[in-house]
């Protein structure tokens, strides 16, 4: 760490890139591992005979751990710094990972993802988002963008490897071969996290920090969190339940796993352009902007039947839902103090993970009510659309706090 921490400041270069890099790999295999639980779905239901509904509460347990989890984990990263996060988040994953080979009950199930969310996605999260975030004074939505684009390269990529190894060796073997690369990668890359100088001098209040933001920064902790509940449960619907909605009309596992690949590929994408937009145009019109994109089109994907169809929908989606994403922590980052910048990313993001929760296990109880998807998906929209109404009132409040400030003369 010292040698690279010494290359950068040799040539003058910003160590928070460094972190972008950590951050990069880190959430990657987090949010990887997340999304492989719609690839273990089917296979894990069939050997122990659980209804959908069941097995995709696990999806459910660990995202409510996550949140739950996180804002711990938020209040200690503002208190003490996030420099052994990473290395706990990934002894923990791959821990769990290797345990979840030798599972026997559907309680065990939930009881090792709860652990999971708890100890691998809640260190590995909105606390480094943060310390990713406060790296950078100019632009920081492309350095949160592409940060958080290396949670959808995970969910592309982790998935795909895992179909690949159920079918080559079992869904158990596919557990431990994972747990083996998670440790290999993840350990050694978590060393070099190091804290960013701006929150360890707000932290130990060796400057004092104000914003020019017009709502206080609990309100806008509030407004955020509210409006995340709806739009996590309108995309967790096909990140939890697209890979079983293809393989049950028909298309191949490989097929599938391809084409939720080619939604986080186009989603690291657009996690970067939302960065980006965010700082172009301001974090909460590239946040509402990204929201429509999803919610339009989230409500197509059981309806399609052509490869190329689907493969253009999965695109798409996956471009706008990631906008969304890292429009969620741009937002949080332009509004928030320093000081209070793990526990607002925290907070909002509890919310986040409810409604990540809530949209899994939904999907699998509209299925197992009505014998296919398409009430799910339809659902998703719907709270596309709550989540969009939220928003536009987020926007007119700041105006009217804005034109308050004026006429005050404030």
């Amino acid at each position: 760490m010292k040698t690279i921490e010494g290359l950068f400041k040799k040539h003058n270069i910003n160590y928070g890139w460094v972190m972008v890099l950590v951050v990069f790999v880190l959430s990657g295999l987090a949010f990887g591992s997340m999304a492989s639980i719609s690839v273990f779905l089917k296979p894990v239901s069939l050997e122990f005979g659980w209804s959908r509904g069941e097995t995709s509460f696990a999806y459910t347990v660990a995202s409510f751990a996550s949140a739950a989890f996180g804002v711990f984990w938020g209040q200690v990263a503002d208190k003490y710094g996030t420099r052994w996060f990473g290395a706990i988040g990934a002894i923990c994953m791959s821990l769990t990972l290797a345990s979840l080979s030798s599972l026997d009950s559907i309680i065990q199930f939930y009881i090792l993802y709860f652990l999971f969310g708890a100890f691998g996605c809640a260190l590995l999260f909105s606390p480094l988002y943060a310390n990713v975030g406060f790296w950078f004074r100019e632009n920081p939505g492309l350095a949160l963008g592409i940060a958080a684009s290396g949670g959808a390269i995970g969910q592309a990529f982790i998935p795909h490897l895992s179909g690949v190894l159920i079918e080559s060796g079992g869904w158990q073997d596919a557990y431990i071969k994972l747990a083996i690369i998670y440790i290999i990668i993840a350990l050694p890359v978590s060393l070099l996290i190091k804290e960013s100088p701006w929150r360890i001098n707000a932290r130990t209040e060796e400057i004092s920090e104000t914003t020019d933001f017009p709502l206080s920064e609990k309100e806008v902790v509030a407004w955020i969190s509210f409006a995340v509940i709806f739009c996590c449960v309108c995309m967790s619907v096909p990140i939890m339940h697209l890979v079983p909605l293809l393989t049950d009309a028909g298309f191949p596992l490989e097929f599938a796993t391809s084409v939720l690949m080619v939604l986080m590929i186009f989603g690291a994408v657009g996690r970067i352009f939302g960065g980006i937009l965010g700082d172009k145009i301001g974090a909460l019109p590239g946040y509402i902007l990204m929201s429509l994109g999803q919610t339009v089109f989230v409500v197509w994907f059981p309806h399609l039947s052509s490869t190329a169809g689907i493969y253009l929908l999965a695109a798409v989606f996956g471009f706008t839902y990631s906008g969304v994403m890292s429009s969620i922590l741009v937002c949080t980052r332009m509004m928030v103090s320093a000081k209070y910048g793990a526990r607002a990313m925290s907070l909002t993001s509890f919310f986040g993970w409810i409604g990540m929760g809530l949209g899994g296990f939904l999907g699998g109880y509209f299925f197992d009510l009505y014998g296919d998807y398409s009430w799910a998906f339809s659902f998703a929209g719907i709270m596309g659309v709550i989540n969009l109404i939220v928003l536009s009132q987020f926007w007119l409040r700041i105006r009217r706090a804005r034109q308050e400030g004026v006429n005050l003369g404030t």
